[in-house]
């Protein structure tokens, strides 16, 4: 019975800390790769991603990064977009704060300059 205890307790605690990143996604243009993810499920307000970028399979270090979040407009309603700088967090990992005003689909444009000044857009959308 101790032994059923201690399992059922280690398997909680090992499924709480698979919990840490709540949100990720994987996108992709030709030659750059962005891993992003959250800490908590992308809710409709502010938003804090961290984005992984890659480049030819090489971390993309000293990049600029924003990001464009928009839903087009649809009878009854606006179009809507948030607009956000990123900030380098170092090692190819940059934060970006997003504004996602209500559910539903948003699409997002993700754009990454090289420190060469090659701009490059990744192009995915997320459902709240």
């Amino acid at each position: 019975m101790k032994t059923l205890l201690k399992v059922l307790l280690l398997s909680l605690l090992g499924a709480s800390l698979l919990q840490a990143v709540v949100f990720e996604k994987d996108a992709k243009s030709r030659t750059t790769k962005v891993h992003f993810s959250s800490d908590k499920p992308l809710t409709a307000g502010s938003n804090t991603l961290v984005l992984t970028i890659s480049k030819d399979g090489k971390i993309a270090t000293g990049a600029k990064v924003s990001i464009k979040a928009f839903m087009p407009a649809m009878p009854g309603m606006p179009a809507m977009e948030s607009i956000s700088e990123g900030k380098d967090l170092g090692n190819g990992k940059y934060e970006v704060t997003i504004h996602l005003s209500m559910s539903g689909t948003w699409q997002l444009h993700i754009f990454v300059t090289s420190e060469e000044g090659k701009k490059t857009r990744i192009k995915t959308s997320v459902n709240i």
